[in-house]
C-alpha cells in the first residue's frame, strides 16, 4: 500500500499548481476565490508559492483536498496533483473528526466521568481528578506538539513560559504516570535524544491517553470485560488526521500468570484493528525488548523512521 498522503506534501503541490499557471498579481485574486484567508499581496510579488502557504497553512488535510478538487476544475492538466488526490482516496483520510477530550498521564486511582452535556459530548470529571492530566486547549490542525504542552502547563500551575525547569517539570509528572520500566525506557530515550533536536517543536509523546472509558470496575463487573483496551500507552497526534498509537507489551497483555492466554491475545489483536480501521496507525514493542542500551538504541532507530515518515527530519532541526 502507498504512503499515506500528508499534509506538507499537499501544500507543496496545491502551491506549485497555482505559482505555475498564474501571473503573481492574479494569485490574491484567485486565493480570495478559492475561499481562502488574506495574506500580503506583496508577498505574491516576491514568492507566489510563499505567499499561497500563508494563506494553507492552518487547513487540515481534509480541507486541503477539498481545495485541490477545486483546483482541478480550474487546472484539469496539473496530473501531479490529480494523482496526489487519488492516492489519498485510495489510502484513505486517516482519522476522521476533532479530539474533544484529552485526558492522560493518570497517576493513581482512575478518574470517574460523567457525560454532563450528551448533545456536545462534553465530559467532567467528578473525582479523582488530581490523579489525571487534562489538555482543554484547541488541538492545532497541523498536530500538537511539546510547545502546546508545556504552554498549557506554565497556565496551568502559573509557572514561566518559556522555561527550562518548567518543561522539566512537567517531563517528570508524565513519568510519574508510567509503571513499568519499558514504558520509561521509551518515553525517557524519546525525550533526551530528540529534544536538543527539535526543542518545542517535538511531537508531543502523550502517555496513558484513555481511549474508552467505562465507569464500573473489574470487580463490579465480576471479572468481565465490555472495553478491551481503556488507554493507549501513548499517542502521537501530527495532525487532525494522522495519529499514531504506541503500545508495550507486558506479559499481562498476552498471559495470565505464567500461562499463555489465547484469549488476552485474541482481544488486544481485534482493538488493534479497530483503531487501525478509523485510520491510527498502530504500532507495539514487547517489554523484553526495550531494556539496557540495546533498548535504547531500538527506540531512537524506530523514532527516526516514524518522524520521517511524517515529514519530521532531525536532521535539519536544531534548538
Amino acid at each position: 500500500m502507498p504512503p499515506l498522503l500528508t499534509l506538507v506534501e499537499l501544500r507543496e503541490a496545491i502551491a506549485d499548481v497555482i505559482a505555475d499557471n498564474e501571473k503573481a498579481y492574479d494569485v490574491p485574486t484567485i486565493c480570495t476565490a478559492l475561499g481562502l484567508a488574506s495574506g500580503d499581496s506583496n508577498e505574491a510579488f516576491s514568492s507566489k508559492r510563499v505567499y499561497v502557504r500563508s494563506r494553507i497553512i492552518t487547513k487540515s488535510i481534509g480541507e486541503l483536498v477539498d481545495l485541490g478538487e477545486k483546483l482541478l476544475e480550474r487546472y484539469p492538466d496539473a496530473d501531479d496533483l490529480e494523482n496526489m488526490i487519488g492516492l489519498f482516496k485510495t489510502t484513505g483520510r486517516g482519522v476522521t473528526g476533532h479530539i474533544k477530550n484529552l485526558i492522560f498521564a493518570a497517576d493513581g486511582p482512575k478518574p470517574e466521568l460523567v457525560l454532563s452535556d450528551a448533545l456536545n459530548n462534553t465530559i467532567e470529571i467528578v473525582e479523582n481528578s488530581e490523579y489525571c492530566l487534562v489538555y482543554d486547549l484547541p488541538i492545532s490542525s497541523t498536530g500538537l506538539f511539546w510547545k502546546h504542552l508545556v504552554e498549557w502547563w506554565s497556565n496551568k500551575n502559573n509557572l514561566p513560559f518559556p522555561d527550562k525547569q518548567t518543561e522539566y517539570d512537567l517531563f517528570y509528572r508524565l513519568i510519574k504516570s508510567l509503571a513499568s520500566p519499558p514504558e520509561k525506557l521509551l518515553f525517557e530515550t524519546y525525550f533526551k535524544y530528540f529534544h536538543p533536536k527539535l526543542g518545542g517543536e517535538l511531537p508531543a509523546l502523550i502517555p496513558q491517553v484513555y481511549l474508552h472509558y467505562d465507569p464500573k470496575t473489574l470487580k463490579e463487573l465480576k471479572g468481565e470485560k465490555r472495553l478491551s483496551r481503556q488507554r493507549m500507552d501513548f499517542l502521537l497526534i501530527f495532525s487532525n488526521n494522522e495519529r499514531v498509537v504506541i503500545e508495550v507489551d507486558g506479559k499481562q497483555h498476552y498471559s495470565e500468570g505464567d500461562l499463555a492466554s489465547p484469549q488476552k491475545y485474541i482481544e488486544m489483536v481485534a482493538e488493534d484493528r479497530k483503531l487501525r480501521l478509523l485510520g491510527y496507525e498502530v504500532y507495539r514493542f514487547s517489554g523484553y525488548e526495550l531494556v539496557n542500551e540495546a533498548g535504547k538504541e531500538k527506540v531512537q532507530k524506530f523514532f527516526n523512521k516514524l518522524l520521517s515518515k511524517h515529514h519530521i527530519h532531525c536532521d535539519h532541526l536544531s534548538l
